[in-house]
């Protein structure tokens, strides 16, 4: 099994952080690629739709409002993986109420491609949409 985690620090307390990426359809509102997130199963699975029309389907497999984090897994989707789980979750920068750092991570078992390339993709995707979150934030 293969990981991948990218971490960043963005200008905005812990709890505006996670008031924007805590609900778990909330992509659209700050991950450009994830213009549509549909609710299914109570909430529990979300659909989600990219720009060219690709769909993913996650889900949620752990939450905690109070440590500020989710985790979810892939249940259909293009990626050259299986067994994908991931967690996003927010932490207090320590002596800075202004701040705060967002953890993405996730394990896989990559799937016709090598390991390093599958790491190399979600690497980007998780850097891509920590500055895209930092983006939103700052507007």
């Amino acid at each position: 099994m293969a990981s991948t985690s990218v971490s960043r620090v963005l200008p905005a307390s812990p709890e505006q952080v996670w008031e924007l990426i805590g609900g778990f359809h909330a992509l659209p509102d700050w991950l450009p690629y994830i213009p549509e997130s549909t609710m299914l199963e109570g909430g529990r699975v979300r659909r989600l739709v990219n720009p060219d029309g690709g769909v993913i389907v996650e889900r949620l497999t752990a939450f905690s409002e109070a440590e500020r984090y989710y985790t979810y897994a892939i249940v259909e989707g293009p990626f050259p993986a299986t067994g994908y789980v991931s967690t996003l979750r927010v932490y207090p920068v320590p002596g800075r109420e202004d701040a705060a750092e967002v953890l993405w991570s996730g394990c896989f078992t990559p799937t016709g491609v090598s390991e390093s390339d599958v790491v190399a993709l979600f690497t980007t995707i998780y850097r891509d949409g920590l500055a895209a979150l930092h983006n939103a934030l700052t507007r």
